[in-house]
């Protein structure tokens, strides 16, 4: 494997993955980057960064919080539109050329749809990808982002189902469980004992889906 080592962190907001990218990184001995979707994100302008924005506008064409009604109430959604998408692809690839220079990096995102996942797998193949499941109960994600300032109601329930629609990690944390010094020694005596596999098998299961 080529470059730098990957530890991807993929769970729903507040479910803890900043603050075990945090305990990661005091706890392993070499150094990783933080590289979190909120960085690129806040580093949008406000005119891209949509509240229900109607279709055509630049906030529907960049990322979009809308409210969605489903079987599980009232929640928030996220949507990106292509603007949004192109940005996100970005930030993979920029990503991947820093771990092909050498450099560590926790990801530290949220798969909010198959095709984000799908690109993932393009932009990584060759790397060393630990890919970290970081969950926790609806009601506890619930508690937690009311207690946030700045969050909107609702969006952490909603990212739940599809953030981890593809149900294969090489670890899974439950933070509601088990406090971020716990969670972080778990990802790291997985990377001690054990050969990261998950990457390598969605990315089979993809070409073996394609037509």
């Amino acid at each position: 494997m080529q470059g730098g080592k990957i530890i991807f962190l993929n769970g729903t907001s507040s479910s803890g993955k900043t603050t075990l990218a945090y305990e990661l990184q005091e706890q392993l001995p070499a150094l990783y980057l933080h590289m979190a979707l909120d960085q690129f994100r806040d580093g949008m302008p406000d005119k891209y960064r949509g509240l229900n924005a109607p279709a055509g506008s630049l906030g529907a064409e960049g990322l979009n919080v809308v409210p969605v009604v489903d079987a599980h109430g009232r929640h928030t959604a996220v949507e990106f539109g292509a603007i949004g998408k192109q940005m996100l692809g970005g930030m993979r690839r920029a990503i991947a050329t820093m771990v092909n220079s050498g450099t560590n990096v926790i990801i530290d995102d949220i798969i909010l749809e198959p095709e984000f996942l799908d690109d993932y797998l393009e932009a990584f193949a060759g790397f060393y990808v630990l890919f970290v499941g970081v969950q926790c109960p609806r009601e506890v994600l619930s508690t937690r982002e009311n207690a946030r300032p700045g969050r909107f109601p609702g969006t952490a329930v909603g990212h739940f189902e599809v953030c981890h629609a593809h149900d294969l990690y090489d670890v899974r944390v439950d933070t509601s469980k088990d406090l971020p010094p716990v969670c972080a020694r778990q990802v790291i005596e997985f990377m001690n004992t054990q050969t990261p596999q998950a990457f390598t098998t969605l990315s089979q299961q993809k070409r073996a889906n394609c037509p």
